[in-house]
């Protein structure tokens, strides 16, 4: 059996109808997973289910829209997907909100707080519903899509880099909480990948051109060249792998422009 197999698993993906999440569904769909897709439109959630019941088989995906902003949204999401298939066996937290592109000073609160309520609070929301009933199993995997926002700074992205640190800390608080009884907590952290959300800096020519300039890879990253990393964790290939942040950046943050 592969060590990324992941047949028998349920992988509940938050923000799955397109970019990074639909392309981890997909992954996890292909490696044999049941899989939940979840956005805020039940309308896309239903297509990209749909797409992947016909390419993998009928009752692989079924789709719940949940808004990660409400807490009964959530819960919702979590009873649908136990109801449909049991348990949860692979939880990973990709939904997330920027709604500011500016200097720090710029900011309201109210957008400040949506960046920290939708980035921060709802992961922990997510974790604390679906965490008991592995810990009870004495195994799974969260994973958090955090950002390599969160390991520097930016005049850009400020706030939105302040709440993907603190989602690296939530994952090794967890990591330390849960792993005595076999959870695995981690995060994931891409540069600039082609994505609806990113769509504000890589549609920029010369934001683009400086980010690529500053890679080793010289280029833009794809959706799916991070779902791999998602399906090593929840995977047994990332069995003793926890609280870690594993960054896909195609060398950005390493590179130093050289």
């Amino acid at each position: 059996m592969s060590l990324f197999d992941m047949s028998g698993q349920v992988a509940l993906i938050t923000g799955s109808s397109r970019g990074i999440g639909k392309a981890t569904a997909e992954a996890m769909a292909e490696q044999g997973a049941k899989v939940v897709i979840s956005s805020r439109k039940q309308d896309a959630c239903d297509e990209t289910a749909a797409a992947l019941n016909a390419r993998f088989g009928a009752g692989t995906a079924i789709s719940v829209a949940a808004n990660i902003s409400s807490k009964d949204d959530l819960q919702n999401l979590v009873n649908e997907t136990r109801a449909a298939f049991g348990k949860i066996t692979a939880l990973v937290c990709n939904a997330a909100s920027n709604p500011y592109y500016g200097p720090g000073l710029g900011i309201t609160d109210d957008q400040f707080r949506k960046i920290m309520d939708n980035n921060i609070l709802s992961n922990h929301w997510l974790i604390t519903m679906v965490a008991p009933e592995m810990l009870e199993r004495g195994e799974g995997s969260i994973t958090i899509i955090s950002s390599i926002g969160g390991l520097k700074g930016s005049p850009i992205i400020g706030a939105y880099g302040i709440s993907k640190a603190a989602d690296m800390q939530v994952a090794r608080n967890f990591s330390v909480e849960f792993g005595p009884k076999g959870v695995r907590v981690n995060c994931i952290a891409p540069g600039l990948i082609r994505t609806d959300m990113a769509r504000a800096l890589w549609e920029n020519e010369e934001n683009l051109r400086r980010s690529t300039a500053a890679s080793t890879l010289k280029r833009i990253g794809e959706p799916h060249e991070i779902a791999g990393a998602a399906v090593f964790l929840a995977s047994k290939a990332g069995a003793f792998t926890t609280g870690q942040t594993i960054v896909c950046d195609g060398g950005a943050t390493i590179s130093g422009g050289a």
